[in-house]
């Protein structure tokens, strides 16, 4: 079929039938933490278009191949959604924080600031399949692209980042990166980025750079870093040497933060709302959702 040929027919395709065949636009799934239940947000309308009921007082979220994985901190729970809404519950956790993502689809790792440990978590079976004791408080995560090893943040402000094998599964190294470390990203370049929990800095592999106020977070994609500080109500863009190429305000309290579908999306605590970006660091639009937005993801 040549091109004209091909124009043509899709000239004649009733209206009605090309917007069956546009793709729907992303969706993200936002944790409501007081209210027990995720809101769905469309990212191309950008409103609430439904909601996902869930034990009691979710905080993260994070998408793990077909399944959204929720950290029920107060509740000592991970609650698994898959698409559709249903979820299974499981039980166990002492208080889990954050989730990072194997490449593989169906394990995740939970970080327990409750007992200071990361557990390896088989998604398809719902159990934990491994549990690596750490010290002082985990909670932020991240993993390489090949699935091989971990950086965890020990504290909301810690002198030290823990490194984690994953086969074996073992603690296999401390880091020091000079200031108290908050949140922990590996840039697909392989570089640590590691953001300050109580200082206006942060660390791209050796390098110090300056930062907004503390505690930032950070996130990957479309080439950038996208960095936010939700106590100065700013979203940075920056290339992965950490020069900074775009600065955009966000509203105060827009913490963790996510990148996909050429989007980026940070919820608030203080507002309750998300705000959804373009992978320029643009605003598209803020939706108010809840009264308090501890996490978000892209909806699997």
């Amino acid at each position: 079929m040549d091109r004209r040929e091909f124009v043509l027919l899709a000239a004649a395709t009733p209206f009605t039938a090309r917007r069956l065949l546009a793709p729907r636009a992303p969706r993200a799934l936002v944790t409501c933490d007081t209210e027990s239940r995720l809101a769905v947000v469309d990212l191309g309308s950008l409103r609430v278009v439904g909601q996902i009921a869930t034990p009691p007082d979710p905080r993260a979220v994070e998408r793990v191949g077909g399944h959204a994985v929720v950290c029920h901190t107060g509740e000592g729970v991970v609650s698994i959604v898959r698409p559709g809404g249903a979820s299974r519950i499981v039980r166990g956790f002492a208080e889990p924080r954050y989730v990072a993502a194997h490449p593989d689809g169906r394990h995740a790792f939970v970080t327990e600031s409750g007992r200071s440990s990361v557990a390896a978590l088989d998604l398809v079976n719902g159990e934990v399949v491994g549990r690596v004791r750490l010290t002082e408080w985990a909670r932020h995560l991240t993993i390489d692209r090949t699935g091989t090893r971990l950086w965890v943040g020990l504290g909301s402000a810690s002198e030290h980042v823990a490194v984690v094998r994953v086969h074996p599964f073992r603690h296999a190294a401390t880091l020091t990166p000079g200031f108290r470390a908050h949140d922990v990203g590996c840039a697909p370049d392989g570089r640590l980025w590691v953001t300050s929990g109580d200082a206006g800095t942060l660390a791209v592999g050796s390098a110090r750079l300056a930062a907004d106020a503390a505690p930032q977070h950070v996130t990957f994609g479309s080439g950038r870093a996208y960095v936010t500080s939700g106590d100065s109500g700013t979203f940075h863009v920056q290339a992965h040497d950490g020069r900074v190429l775009r600065r955009t305000g966000i509203p105060v309290g827009s913490y963790n933060v996510q990148y996909g579908d050429g989007l980026v999306i940070t919820p608030s605590l203080a507002r309750g709302t998300l705000a959804v970006l373009d992978a320029h660091g643009r605003l598209r639009g803020v939706v108010d959702v809840a009264g308090s937005c501890h996490d978000a993801c892209f909806a699997p």
